[in-house]
């Protein structure tokens, strides 16, 4: 009875881990919100959907659930700043009709100065 009670524990433990990696869609809108899952069930991505193609602010988190990009499309297209984070480097890339234009890297040890 132990291993029978055991065995259906594990299998309902699976199927929901199993389903927690499945993307979910839903209504907002015009548009369509995403949400893409890694294997272990956090967040991978969420972002948006107008007439199938990306559309607006979208971000991406590793597995741990630490957000290593941002940043929008416009009708499927990358357009302006996107910011990825490594470790303790991030990267600033401007993408014009969906090429990057220009890249620029700053160390988290690196002081940042503000214009006002």
């Amino acid at each position: 009875m132990k291993t029978i009670i055991l065995s259906l524990a594990v299998l309902f433990s699976v199927g929901l881990a199993a389903q927690n990696d499945k993307p979910q869609f839903e209504k907002d809108g015009d548009m369509v919100k995403a949400t893409y899952f890694h294997e272990n069930g956090t967040i991978a991505q969420t972002g948006h959907f107008l007439d199938g193609k990306l559309h607006g602010k979208w971000k991406m988190f590793n597995e741990a659930g630490k957000k290593i990009a941002l940043g929008e499309y416009n009708q499927g297209v990358r357009t302006g700043k996107w910011f990825f984070w490594e470790g303790e480097i991030l990267q600033e890339v401007d993408f014009v009709d969906n090429r990057i234009a220009s890249v620029s890297k700053w160390n988290n040890s690196s002081p940042v100065v503000l214009n006002r």
